[in-house]
């Protein structure tokens, strides 16, 4: 099956952004128009300290003048090691405008793996602070090609920008793909430029451009390098910097921002502080909220609706430089994930959604194994199992990984019956898994979270005979084999990944 249909062009952009949306050939050109074009606009808040468009620009020449004295060439491997930081943006803009290649490095690496990664993704020198030198210490000391440039000890200089073509590779992004192994994603220039296009993308009615985005996700995912921070930078808008999530709702009134990227888990935690401490602790202009990376609950674009805020959810990958789809419409189409963004071309095969276009990783770099297994007749194989509606919007049923095989031999898309729970008043968020049952026979085992706030103002007081009544009305609608056999009602949070998404248990296929 081949789906052609895109209404993204014709009801997800408005005029007004659409007028402003530049085409860049590389992040050198990019960059160059931001600086010269937003050079007097605030384009960084970070640890107490405001940078304007200029004040980065200069930040970014001294260390693209660094990269150069050291012999990094066009298409070097530079690896960019900071946590959430003024330095990573400019670390990581000064290596992709210089036309090399920025590895983004998670901050939380230990030493062992941090020198794994040096030798893997063939690095030819680490950016950083003084701060980390206890964890690249033995990544110098086993890898003696390895130059060093300190962040903190780069003189005044400055050295332009470098144009390659649009395939060039840009950045190399972490993602743990369709395998669950962790691998490094190959970004090109034209990749990230889509992707960071992309997010203007889903606002009908609004200008995106000169906003305020508080960014508190990690800035080594790629939803927070390309639809954080690459898109504020595109749209010359300013970016609060949230170094630590426990600090974020101290600091969201102060800054006030227009925009936040979230994962739904972040979302939840904010939605149920409105309701402890009032809508206040989001500021008073925060107008969107853009939520993805795992699966976004319907009750949240309801629940931000009655505060003013609009939630935006969409689709997308690592290996497509962040989004694939957005939703518009989340009040009226809370369970999709929208419609597909252009410049794309899709297959569905067997259920799994296939992607080729400008938009999709070039390779998992030094993974050819992993390559084979990911690329099909110049698509790309998402793992995801998705379906289409009449209209066009795209709905995410489960992950081919992910499948439960039950023992009569029937196939189970365990997300696709969670979304079916999901929309439960009471259910926060749950999980479905193969198990056993208090007989000790195979069971699907049904696990949850509930909405202690729903159901303080609802005056139940028994929690677990309420949620369990109403778990049992969706249960009874199932068809047999589908039916949840055990149902646990959990008083604490999910295990969770770095990026908020439940650990699901491995199931065979």
């Amino acid at each position: 099956m081949e789906i052609k249909f895109n209404l993204l062009d014709e009801c997800f952009t408005s005029a007004e952004t659409a007028r402003k949306m530049k085409k860049f050939s590389c992040i050198g050109e990019m960059a160059d128009h931001i600086f010269f074009q937003y050079k007097d606009k605030i384009a960084l808040i970070d640890d107490g300290k405001e940078y304007t468009y200029a004040d980065l620009e200069k930040k970014v020449g001294a260390i693209r003048n660094a990269l150069k004295e050291n012999g990094i060439r066009v298409g070097d491997k530079v690896g960019v090691f900071y946590p959430n930081s003024a330095d990573f943006v400019a670390a990581a803009m000064a290596v992709t405008s210089y036309g090399a290649v920025a590895v983004a490095l998670p901050y939380h690496l230990d030493e062992k793996t941090l020198y794994g990664c040096t030798l893997k993704f063939q690095i030819s020198a680490l950016i950083y602070d003084s701060v980390s030198e206890e964890k690249t210490a033995l990544a110098y000391k086993l890898n003696a090609n390895l130059k060093k440039i300190l962040s903190n000890e780069i003189k005044e200089g400055f050295a332009s920008s470098n144009r390659v073509e649009p395939n060039a590779p840009c950045a190399i992004v972490f993602t743990a793909g369709t395998t669950g192994q962790s691998k490094g994603a190959l970004l090109s220039n034209k990749a990230i430029l889509e992707g960071t296009m992309n997010g203007c993308m889903g606002f009908k009615d609004k200008n995106v451009f000169d906003q305020r985005y508080f960014l508190v996700l990690p800035l080594t995912h790629i939803f927070g390098y390309v639809r954080n921070m690459m898109t504020a930078l595109y749209t010359g808008s300013s970016m609060y910097i949230c170094r630590d999530t426990k600090n974020m709702f101290r600091e969201i009134p102060v800054y006030n921002p227009t925009i936040m990227i979230m994962v739904p888990a972040l979302a939840e935690m904010a939605l149920g502080l409105t309701k402890i401490m009032g809508a206040k602790i989001l500021g008073n202009s925060l107008k969107h909220i853009v939520a993805g990376a795992a699966v976004v609950a319907p009750h949240l674009a309801k629940e931000y609706g009655k505060l003013g805020v609009t939630l935006l959810a969409g689709y997308g990958l690592t290996e497509s430089a962040n989004l694939v789809s957005g939703n518009p419409d989340t009040l009226d189409n809370p369970t999709s994930v929208g419609f597909l963004y252009p410049n794309q071309q899709i297959k569905v095969v067997d259920g799994e959604l296939w992607i080729k276009g400008d938009n999709i990783l070039t390779e998992y770099y030094n993974d050819p194994e992993e390559n084979a297994k990911a690329f099909e007749d110049g698509y790309f194989k998402t793992g995801d199992l998705v379906k289409f509606d009449e209209n066009g919007y795209m709905y995410i049923v489960g992950r081919i990984k992910d499948i439960i095989v039950l023992s009569s031999g029937e196939n189970i898309a365990p997300e696709e019956l969670e979304s079916k729970f999901r929309e439960l008043e009471c259910v926060r968020d749950c999980l479905i898994y193969k198990g056993t049952n208090d007989n000790g026979a195979e069971a699907l085992i049904f696990e949850m979270t509930p909405r202690m706030d729903v159901i303080k103002e609802l005056g139940i007081e028994d929690v677990g005979a309420y949620c369990t009544q109403k778990v049992n009305e969706v249960n009874n609608t199932l068809l047999n084999y589908q039916k949840i056999s055990k149902i646990i009602i959990r008083t604490e949070d999910f295990e969770r990944t770095p990026s908020m998404k439940i650990k699901r248990p491995k199931n065979v296929l």
